[in-house]
């Protein structure tokens, strides 16, 4: 069970974390989002942006290999993804590129949920 729950976070982990290229390259963050970046203010906060993904997303693939820090990475990795959800949702009007990131998290979710419901289970065995 436990390779499992590994496979599954280091999914949620691998979604997380690929956004960190934006870091490098504000070009890669307008061709993922299929936006405009006007403006040095927005390339900053869009980086910066990417660079909480590959903190959210390393410390995932992190737990995958130190169990004790699971919950916590799912805890964090729902957070961003719900959240992320909640706003495409709530603010509506996106571009596909926005729908198909947010298609992706629900993936994620999903393995999530599968990985926190494992967790769940086997912690009640012991």
């Amino acid at each position: 069970m436990n390779k499992l729950i590994a496979g599954f976070l280091f999914i949620v982990g691998v979604i997380n974390f690929l956004p960190v290229i934006g870091v490098i390259s504000a070009e890669k963050i307008a061709q993922a989002y299929a936006i405009e970046l006007s403006g040095n203010d927005l390339i900053i906060l869009m980086r910066h942006r990417a660079l909480l993904f590959g903190l959210i997303g390393g410390f995932v693939l992190y737990s995958v290999f130190v169990p004790a820090f699971q919950t916590a990475a799912m805890v964090m990795a729902a957070v961003s993804m719900i959240g992320y959800l909640y706003l495409v949702w709530a603010v509506g009007g996106y571009n596909d590129a926005i729908q198909r990131i947010a298609m992706i998290d629900l993936v994620g979710i999903v393995f999530l949920v599968a990985a926190a419901g494992l967790k769940f289970v086997d912690s009640s065995r012991h």
